[in-house]
């Protein structure tokens, strides 16, 4: 008997169904641990934060110091408010803004620069993606926080008591300083104002809408003048908002942050908050991160592996960050207030760190995003002359080197992303490149290389080795998009710029070496010092930073034996036990330092000549030693996403070790599956059916079920949804 088709359709429905509700099912936020990285030197935060969001609510512990440069240090004990405003991982003391504090009176306060906390215990506290929560012990008052992109949300659970919330606009960390700041009532539930501070961003400007889901019983401003250079400049402001509560009862905090004014936050506070409702708030961030997370979908039986690849891919979404309000505003580095039309303007570029693995993520997990960082890359050069270095609130901080900005946008272009304007881009890139009274760029362009023994304004902090390589990347992308869109005299010109890097080769020392104006190498140089001709690194480090010419490295040092010879080298001359390293030399294996970004492709340069294997073991080697499922679980600082953005790569399989060159580097997988859904539609998979801890090595590769024999995977490949099948054995090919 048959059956009669619409049963078959009815069958099919549900089957379909079925499938798309175990999907839906899958909880990608419960595999994210925001603790990872808050102990050791990770430096990030374990605060809600919607991808990508201008709000990063996040406990602060109260006191200043390098481990607590991102306001939480997992080792501490007491927590001192919850501000809106967060750097993940950067190693830069800044933000902390608008900082609220719950407690019962009489509160406790101890002496600056703690002032008034709570201790807590890791055993009443909880995070996942989107979600934060901690008891404060001393009031015991339950504390969750969440997130949307300009919004944080604080859900109190007080006991019965006289209680107050407390808004200090005065308290300053690190390297912040508080300028100005001001809290007005507009309602018996609402409040605004600005904080104005000069830190790392330089005179930056936060405003702020909170509405509280009670109307307070009364409220009372404290004020002192902030005096600077013997001047009365602004005013420190803290209020308090005092309450009766009843046991249970929770108190709602919704806060809307704007770059531009008190109505641009109102507006955004309107937007994303306006009802009193947490749980509805949470799911919706809960709901965007799943989206987000299951980009990238894995399959293992090991759970720790499953924490650390989600946890990466979570914070490779913490930045950069949204900077402009739902209607469009945000204010420029010219001190002016702009208009995005139809795009959205982002901030914090951390973009020496992120240009290598976290940017080239993008764009397959963010297209969209990357056409609106790009776009908020030619806003930023014509409202403020050049490309940006690493910016954040309308301010250029100059800090790191190189001009990557280019990179992002070259590798955007080629891969086709996005309808931002190419000729006005490339014009920004050589105009940036061209800027002869910045950082040395004009005696690089006279001499082929920075000098070391000539410093100026911009220059002032040396690095000239180190500024010399990444100058030559920069001018190879630049060529790499002139080309393509038929500028043949702009490519000519910057494809020979880019062979710059052999002008700092010593054949003598067979290494990158600090030359002076004259020409001469410096003397005395030792390739495993750290010196300020270097920067964060030492010559080992830095010698591999051509990446977009390694054959012609290769080349330079005398073929692929002596290539092979020196790669072995970075590996095995392992630093002295009495030697004192810098802090951003963590990681190590040999002089190779996984904890600072300019070491991150070189494990991959084994594949250039002919030793896989060798790519495959170390690889294996930092995926399973150097990130680890608790909050000393980062090696180095994470930066904005890079060290993270290394991880989900090199989980996959493959790495940019050239990131505008459109082909991966293949390394070893961690999981059996692994799949990416493309927002073209298509899935790229990658197969490993027979991986484990023992079984890293490669024994051979099929694409599309064709044997393969190449090292690399390309941009093409992967979005034309490729299945990557790879033999895996514990035994070397």
């Amino acid at each position: 008997m048959k059956t009669p088709i619409y049963l078959l359709l009815i069958v099919c429905i549900f089957a379909s169904c079925n499938t798309k509700q175990t999907q839906a099912e899958i909880d990608y936020t419960s595999y994210v641990n925001p603790f990872i990285g808050t102990d050791f030197t990770g430096n990030t935060y374990p605060g809600a934060q919607a991808p990508f969001g201008m709000v990063q609510l996040s406990p602060d512990n109260g006191l200043p110091g390098w481990d607590r440069i991102s306001g939480y240090f997992y080792p501490d004990s007491t927590i001192a408010g919850f501000s809106h405003t967060h750097l993940s991982g950067t190693g830069a003391g800044d933000l902390y803004d608008i900082s609220f504090m719950p407690v019962t009176l009489p509160y406790k306060e101890a002496e600056a620069p703690l002032g008034i906390y709570s201790k807590f215990s890791h055993d009443d506290e909880s995070a996942y993606a989107g979600y934060y929560q901690v008891r404060l012990k001393d009031y015991n008052i339950n504390v969750e926080l969440t997130a949307t992109e300009r919004c944080g949300i604080q859900r109190y659970t007080f006991p019965k008591a006289e209680a107050a919330i407390l808004l200090n606009l005065k308290k300053a960390m690190n390297w912040d300083f508080t300028n100005d700041s001001h809290i007005e009532v507009v309602d018996s539930v609402t409040i605004q104002g600005y904080r104005y501070s000069d830190g790392w961003a330089r005179d930056q400007r936060i405003y702020f809408r909170t509405r509280f889901s009670k109307p307070f019983d009364k409220f009372a401003l404290d004020t002192t003048a902030i005096i600077k250079e013997n001047k009365r400049i602004g005013t420190a402001t803290i209020a308090r908002f005092d309450f009766k509560t009843e046991e249970g009862e929770q108190i709602l905090v919704n806060t809307a942050i704007s770059g531009v004014s008190m109505e641009g936050a109102a507006k955004n506070l309107q937007a994303e908050v306006p009802e009193n409702d947490f749980d509805k708030y949470l799911a919706e961030t809960k709901a965007n991160w799943n989206r987000q997370l299951g980009k990238i979908t894995v399959k293992g039986d090991n759970e720790n592996d499953k924490v650390n690849f989600y946890t990466a891919l979570y914070h490779s979404m913490i930045a950069p960050t949204i900077y402009s309000d739902v209607d469009g505003a945000y204010y420029g580095p010219d001190k002016k207030v702009h208009q995005s039309d139809g795009w959205v303007n982002y901030s914090t570029f951390s973009l020496w760190d992120t240009y290598r693995a976290a940017h080239p993520l993008f764009t397959y997990t963010e297209p969209e995003r990357v056409n609106d960082m790009v776009k908020s890359f030619i806003a930023f050069f014509e409202q403020n002359g050049r490309l940006p270095v690493w910016n954040f609130y309308g301010s250029e901080t100059d800090m790191m080197i190189g001009y990557h900005a280019v990179p992002v946008i070259v590798d955007a272009y080629l891969k086709g992303i996005g309808d931002f304007d190419a000729d006005k881009a490339l014009a920004a890139c050589v105009a940036t490149a061209n800027l002869d009274n910045y950082r040395g760029i004009g005696l690089y362009k006279k001499l082929g290389y920075i000098p070391y023994n000539v410093t100026d304004h911009y220059n002032a902090e040396n690095w000239s080795l180190s500024k010399t390589l990444e100058y030559a990347f920069d001018d190879y992308c630049i060529a790499e998009m002139a080309n393509k869109m038929g500028k043949k005299e702009i490519a000519d010109e910057f494809y020979k710029r880019s062979q710059n890097y052999k002008n700092v080769y010593n054949p003598a020392t067979s290494f990158m070496q600090p030359r002076d104006d004259k020409g001469n190498f410096i003397k005395d140089f030792k390739a495993d010092e750290y010196t300020p001709h270097i920067c964060e690194s030492n010559g080992w480090q830095y010698f591999w930073s051509v990446q977009h010419d390694v054959d012609g490295l290769i080349e330079l040092v005398g073929g692929k034996n002596r290539f092979a010879e020196k790669l072995d080298s970075m590996f095995t001359y392992h630093p002295a036990e009495d030697d004192k390293l810098p802090i951003f030399s963590t990681g190590m294996i040999g002089q190779y330092a996984h904890g600072n970004e300019p070491s991150h492709h070189v494990i991959y340069l084994f594949n250039a000549i002919g030793h896989q294997n060798r790519t495959q073991e170390y690889i294996a080697k930092v995926m399973n030693e150097l990130y680890k499922n608790e909050p000393a679980g980062l090696c180095g600082n994470e930066d904005c996403g890079q060290m993270s953005a290394w991880y989900v790569f090199s989980a996959m399989g493959f790495y940019p070790v050239n990131p505008v060159s459109g082909k991966y580097e293949i390394g070893t997988p961690l999981f059996p599956e692994m799949k990416l859904h493309l927002a073209n539609g298509k899935t790229f998979t990658v197969l490993a059916p027979k991986v484990s801890k023992e079984n890293i090595y490669i024994q051979s590769i099929k694409v599309d079920g064709q044997p393969y024999d190449k090292t690399y995977l390309t941009h093409e490949q992967i979005m034309n949804g490729a299945t990557v099948e790879f033999e895996m054995s514990k035994t070397r090919s």
